[in-house]
């Protein structure tokens, strides 16, 4: 099951948080089809968030078709993202690559930009 972490300082909405977790959890396979999410009174419990938040994040995550809501059962995962096991090899090299560049003396916020610098010149077409 997914256990939520909720960042208030991020500046990014609480149930966006929600919806960028679970999608997360679903590219690594952490979530699969047919796997239950957490209730909304377990999130809001964890968290100490308002249930109404939680339910927002299930609501958009239903809209996508990735999860379905089944009344008096929950709700369950439909379909998967992604081919980014959690065992991949590649998260071993990333995981050394993070441990580097922290023991580098980088803040997170560093190791972020450099990160998205790299995915943005591999994923989105810059030539350079």
């Amino acid at each position: 099951m997914v256990e939520y972490r909720i960042d208030r300082h991020s500046g990014v909405a609480t149930y966006v948080q929600i919806v960028q977790q679970t999608k997360q959890a679903l590219r690594l396979g952490l979530l699969r089809p047919g796997d239950k999410l957490p209730t909304a009174r377990e999130v809001v419990e964890a968290t100490a968030i308002n249930p109404n938040t939680v339910l927002k994040a299930y609501r958009e995550l239903e809209r996508e078709g990735l999860v379905e809501a089944r009344r008096g059962l929950g709700t369950f995962v439909r379909r998967s993202l992604g081919a980014a096991p959690a065992d991949s090899p590649l998260r071993a090299e990333l995981e050394e690559w993070a441990r580097r560049a922290r023991a580098g003396g980088l803040e997170r916020d560093d190791v972020a930009a450099l990160f998205t610098a790299v995915l943005d010149k591999h994923f989105q077409g810059d030539p350079s």
